[in-house]
């Protein structure tokens, strides 16, 4: 996959819809500054039909109600997210009208969609429109005619995808599709086709590097909206960390009550350390609780999902499981979908795709999976979208308290997303629900009225109670790549209130907030930023983990792992405490590392620990620099007993330290109880007692016994190979001074 070649086409793709969505909506006399009047006959003096009319007037209320930037925002994604899922589509052979699209079967941008319009059948399609505009040798107009005839129609097989699409984002599609130069030609020639080819990840990078440019505007900014969030925290995971913490979490799971399943094709698994007898006394009770789990049983969360990616290959491993259970694909890739796998996200878009990720790696292994009927458990988290009418509270009996709870917990949602903290159960989310229905299916014999407001009361709740369910369920494994920022001022409150040892930043949020989505001894597998290890902001969580779950295994790994600038921590945690258990942790960030691509260096050296029969010893050549690099020989894997990291003040997890350092921390004195350490030297006056060593007598400061001028190093910038020795101490004039003042004092 050409990851550079994706990423060009889709910062390009994005200001290239803009503007043509911009200037689709001039035609039609609407501006960032200006609308045309509501019911307006002509634009430009050109006649409006009837439904250019009805779908003008829809997108005047949309300028009005959002602002004309938001409109011109959400219609290019639209086109954009249209046009991906749908090459990707074709490329597979998954589109049900089996016709391709953009190409003809030789990859050529030619689309069969165009060429055999006349034979086309589509749900909706005109053909009488179709011969129109043939023999006015209207291809443009045609072709987009019978793209967005096929969008609607795709509605029957993914609705939650393709919307139907006849109002304004119709109005606003854009012109010259079928030029080599278009937001489609170059989808075709700058995108090889290889990359699309089974290649689900492919939605969710061109997603990120669709908004890398936005996030670039949302970071600069001092505080973040609601609206801002998906951009500044929408981060796409590299794949063999996706596999690492799957494999190891939801795939050991089953290995633990499955001892003999073949695991052969998990490349990235690693077997568990050598344990004491206790330990393994404690794991067999664990083993034997997980040897009683079906695979219809399990359950998986990603509680902030993105794309999908992380549900996407969690649906590969459970496809593994049920085999070594019996099932045919077929039946299996229905049940995961209903049973195994459950997503949450704030994100409109990013839900989308992840929905469509996941239907597509399901049409892998069912090609009947694509219809209306098909069940699936992933949530765009929603806020309520009106207020709990008095009129309504008739038809709750007594479930009127918890539907005013869900109303307004969810007020805010978009903002807290699955950091809510729910105060109900289950079965009353079930029960409310079973309500709800029977009260549609009373409202038949009731009046206009009471149909109408049963009506709106089932659409007020249903997706409420359909997030709440997912928030307050226990899973089995919960894994996530969770968003890197510090709490927005709404949210702060909220967090210090539910999560005060974790405040400083979501991702640490998010670790306590997956561990209350855990069942007991289910896993927990996550990334976060390495500080959580060390800093002192987090000693209480830290202990909070470690007194009340194992590490299993920790990838720690340095700068550059998302191709952005900062270090990053995987792990996997028992949702339980094993006494003296030894976890595996892997130091994936030294120094020669900077020169060598880290998802190549870390997918290696795991494979060489999985593989004993590989060696690992990589190198790697600096062009710039015409220097070498190897890191074959350093100790790169660490085997330590959680128990040590307590004996350390501050509970910081220092995998890598030697058994005698725990044992003298252990078994001797803190400096703090013998001494008082003190701050070192102040001068109290810089600009007194400070030179620069270039400003002085050169001789004064070589001299042989010279006690007149000492180096002095104050600190600084960031420099590699060499301290900031900048500055020079007056040491005779401050000794002086010194004892002048001790005098003083006495």
């Amino acid at each position: 996959m050409n990851k550079s070649a994706i990423k060009t086409y889709a910062v390009w793709a994005r200001t290239e819809l803009i503007k043509l969505v911009t200037q689709r909506a001039y035609e039609y006399e609407v501006t960032a500054d200006n609308t045309p009047a509501y019911n307006t006959d002509s634009v430009h003096g050109r006649p409006l039909e009837n439904e250019e009319k009805k779908q003008l007037n829809e997108l005047i209320d949309e300028v009005d109600k959002h602002g004309f930037e938001h409109v011109i925002e959400e219609v290019a994604y639209t086109w954009f997210n249209r046009f991906i899922a749908l090459r990707y589509m074709e490329v597979n052979n998954y589109l049900p009208q089996k016709v391709r699209v953009f190409t003809n079967e030789n990859n050529e941008f030619k689309p069969e969609l165009l060429t055999d319009a006349i034979h086309i059948e589509l749900d909706g399609l005109d053909k009488q429109k179709v011969f129109d505009f043939i023999d006015h040798n209207n291809q443009e107009d045609l072709y987009k005619y019978l793209l967005l005839t096929l969008c609607n129609d795709m509605n029957q097989y993914l609705p939650d995808m393709f919307a139907s699409i006849s109002d304004y984002k119709s109005l606003l599609m854009p012109n010259n599709l079928l030029r080599e130069d278009s937001i489609i030609g170059r989808m075709i020639a700058d995108i090889d086709e290889d990359s699309w080819n089974d290649q689900v990840q492919i939605i969710g990078w061109l997603y990120q590097y669709y908004n890398s440019e936005l996030k670039d505007v949302v970071m600069k900014k001092k505080s973040y909206t609601k609206d801002d969030i998906p951009a500044a925290t929408q981060l796409f995971t590299p794949d063999w960390i996706v596999r690492y913490m799957t494999e190891n979490s939801l795939g050991r799971l089953w290995l633990d009550g499955h001892p003999d399943f073949d695991h052969g094709t998990w490349k990235y698994y690693l077997e568990e350390a050598e344990q004491e007898p206790e330990v393994l006394e404690q794991l067999k009770k664990i083993r034997e609780e997980h040897a009683k789990l079906k695979p219809e049983d399990i359950k998986v969360i990603d509680p902030c999902m993105g794309s999908g990616h992380i549900l996407v290959y969690a649906f590969d491993v459970l496809m593994d499981i049920y085999r070594d259970a019996g099932y045919s694909d077929r039946d299996a890739a229905k049940s995961i979908l209903e049973n195994n796998l459950y997503g949450l996200e704030i994100d409109e878009r990013a839900y989308h795709l992840a929905y469509f990720a996941l239907m597509m790696k399901a049409r892998s292994y069912n090609r009947r999976i694509l219809n209306k009927d098909t069940k699936f458990n992933l949530v765009e988290i929603r806020e309520p979208i009106n207020t709990l009418k008095p009129e309504f509270e008739q038809y709750l009996d007594n479930y009127t308290d918890l539907a005013h709870y869900l109303v307004n917990v969810f007020q805010d949602a978009k903002e807290f997303g699955s950091i809510l903290n729910l105060d109900c159960t289950v079965e009353q989310l079930n029960n409310l629900k079973n309500h709800l229905d029977g009260l549609k299916e009373e409202s038949i014999n009731k009046n206009l009225v009471a149909q109408s407001e049963i009506s709106e009361l089932n659409d007020l709740l249903k997706p409420l109670i359909k997030q709440a369910r997912l928030l307050v369920l226990k899973y089995d494994v919960v894994i996530t790549n969770p968003p890197y920022m510090a709490p927005s001022p709404k949210q702060k409150a909220y967090v210090k209130k539910f999560y005060k040892d974790y405040k400083t930043d979501l991702f640490a949020v998010f670790e306590k907030k997956c561990k209350l989505l855990n069942k007991a001894n289910g896993y927990q597998a996550m990334i976060i930023l390495p500080s959580f290890l060390f800093l002192s902001s987090f000693e209480n969580a830290r202990k909070e983990m470690l007194n009340n779950q194992t590490i299993f295994s920790l990838l720690h790994m340095g700068r550059g792992i998302f191709g952005i600038d900062f270090g990053s921590t995987s792990f996997v945690l028992l949702n339980n405490s094993v006494d003296d258990y030894s976890g595996r942790y892997f130091r994936l960030h030294e120094r020669t590392f900077q020169y060598i691509d880290p998802d190549h260096i870390a997918q290696l050296y795991l494979d060489s620990k999985r593989d004993s029969s590989l060696k690992f010893n990589f190198q790697s050549y600096d062009t710039k620099n015409k220097i070498e690099y190897s890191v074959d020989g350093l100790q790169l894997a660490f085997c330590t007993c959680q128990r040590n990291f307590s004996k350390i003040p501050g509970s910081p997890i220092a995998y890598w330290v030697p058994n005698n350092v725990y044992k003298m921390y252990d078994s001797n004195k803190l400096m703090s109880d013998v001494v008082s350490p003190k701050v070192g030297m102040q001068t109290s006056n810089n600009d007194k007692y400070l030179r620069l060593w270039h400003e002085i007598n050169f001789k004064e400061f070589t001299q042989k016994g010279n006690k007149k001028w000492l180096k002095y190093i104050k600190g600084g910038p960031y420099r590699r190979w060499y301290g900031n020795l900048n500055y020079v101490l007056f040491y005779a004039k401050f000794m002086k001074n010194v004892a002048t003042r001790s005098l003083n004092l006495t």
